[in-house]
């Protein structure tokens, strides 16, 4: 190795002042040549590899491939009819002084680019209609003011309140509004059971402020619309087919896109508001299966083409995203996937477990009180459509077992949508399980209200007129 002395006296016989020496350029510069030429190398090297192992007569592809190995020999007699038959065909297409190879290779060339052209035009004459903007409607809901001063957009149908004879509230689903409701029904259907219909919009969706963890906008009823029944009950089943071994039963049927979304709504909530402002907060209207990565049947993906779903969800979806807020949506998908803190099991009638002790069994005898019970005491129905592929029926007989006192409603050739998106016959069978025969609303009430006086009231008046009268006199 030389040393620094050495290195000078070596540059001043080249005439190179030391000041002078390579510059940082010329270094990367030969560095790229010599990474350059050991790439050459590395790849001839591979090269010669391939030719050593693959190519030469005793490699595994010439022993079994080959043309004197059994499949060669199986493959030779055709092969050379074929190549006597091309031979036959260049004679009347490829000119004489042209090369066959190069002739066929631009021939190829040109029948791929016609074919590809081909193609655009016909995706372009195809192709769905260009995506329609979003339009945001002016407000048109009734609200009413919570107790912490937060507002609840909601929509009244049907018969008034001092008429109906049943009430319904139905929370909507995610991406939607209180417009949603039940698709397609009638009022006259309402008018003849007497049932007045509430929808109302979730905290942060629609024209209703404040976070959907505020959970007393769910369970706070206000008198304005006390009387009113849930249609179904708040719980979480996925959380319970997740942790039960049922999750494989509706996990191989969620598409990938779905189960990346479940993924990073249980552990990275905080990208889920990019993939939203990509899709339906992006400005452009689109279709229910491709923005929440749904799969659907043959019928359900009949309705959603239909123009009267159509422009009901493009309105459902432009009420829900009237605020142009993205954490709502983030934080309802974390509540979906979320354990609540009560599940199926809890909605099971059962006897209530009395303490442990002899202290609880003496107040239990003393007392005299009846067997108290947990649950839900009323009548549980499901309608399940066996064609439906975003709920599975395995998802409903899972809550069949863990409630077998709950209606299970099997509906053949019926998907995720049909039975309860416009259609009348089915909106009239679900209100007769509900409600029995319909009996329209209750009668108006005609009595006449007449003001009462307290006695005391009327003694001290009647005072009162008496000493008037003296003091006239």
């Amino acid at each position: 190795m030389m040393g620094g002395e050495g290195f000078r006296t070596a540059s001043a016989a080249a005439g190179v002042a030391p000041d002078k020496a390579a510059s940082f350029n010329d270094v990367v510069r030969e560095f790229m040549k010599g990474l350059l030429e050991m790439s050459v190398e590395f790849g001839r090297g591979c090269r010669d590899v391939v030719r050593q192992s693959l190519v030469t007569e005793d490699s595994f592809l010439v022993r079994n491939f080959g043309n004197d190995s059994y499949i060669g020999r199986k493959i030779k007699v055709p092969k050379d009819n074929v190549l006597r038959r091309l031979r036959l065909f260049n004679e009347y297409l490829v000119p004489e002084d042209k090369d066959p190879l190069h002739a066929w290779s631009v021939i190829l060339s040109v029948f791929l680019l016609a074919l590809a052209v081909l193609s655009l035009s016909i995706e372009y004459d195809t192709a769905i209609p260009v995506a329609k903007n979003v339009y945001i409607h002016p407000p048109s809901a009734d609200r009413i003011i919570l107790p912490d001063g937060r507002y609840m957009a909601y929509r009244e149908q049907g018969v008034p309140a001092d008429r109906a004879r049943f009430s319904i509230i139905i929370p909507h689903s995610f991406l939607s509004s209180r417009l949603s409701g039940i698709p397609g029904l009638k009022a006259s259907l309402l008018e003849e059971f007497g049932v007045r219909l509430l929808t109302y919009d979730l905290p942060g969706f629609g024209y209703s402020t404040g976070s959907v963890h505020t959970w007393a906008a769910l369970r706070y009823i206000p008198d304005r619309l006390a009387g009113a029944a849930m249609f179904a009950p708040m719980v979480n089943p996925y959380d319970s087919l997740m942790n039960r071994g049922e999750r494989y039963g509706i996990w191989e049927k969620w598409t990938r896109k779905r189960k990346f979304m479940y993924f990073l709504a249980r552990r990275f909530p905080k990208f889920l508001s990019y993939f939203y402002r990509q899709s339906f907060l992006s400005g452009k209207h689109g279709q229910i299966d491709q923005w929440l990565a749904l799969t659907l049947g043959r019928r359900d993906r009949a309705l959603i083409e239909d123009p009267i779903y159509e422009e009901f969800w493009q309105r459902d979806v432009e009420e829900s995203i009237r605020q142009g807020n993205a954490k709502p949506f983030v934080e309802e998908a974390v509540l979906q996937v979320s354990n609540w803190g009560f599940s199926l099991a809890d909605l099971k009638l059962q006897k209530k477990q009395r303490g442990k002790g002899i202290l609880n069994l003496i107040k239990f005898f003393l007392s005299g009180s009846e067997e108290e019970y947990t649950g839900f005491l009323g009548p549980i129905h499901i309608w399940q459509g066996m064609d439906d592929k975003v709920v599975p029926p395995s998802m409903t007989d899972f809550v069949h077992r863990v409630l077998p006192s709950a209606a299970v409603h099997k509906l053949p050739y019926e998907g995720h949508f049909t039975y309860l998106y416009f259609c009348d016959e089915c909106h009239r069978q679900i209100f007769t399980t509900l409600f029995g025969t319909p009996q329209g609303p209750l009668p108006v009430n005609n009595t006449i209200e007449v003001e009462q006086t307290p006695l005391d009231d009327i003694q001290v008046q009647e005072d009162a007129s008496t000493q008037d009268d003296f003091k006239t006199d």
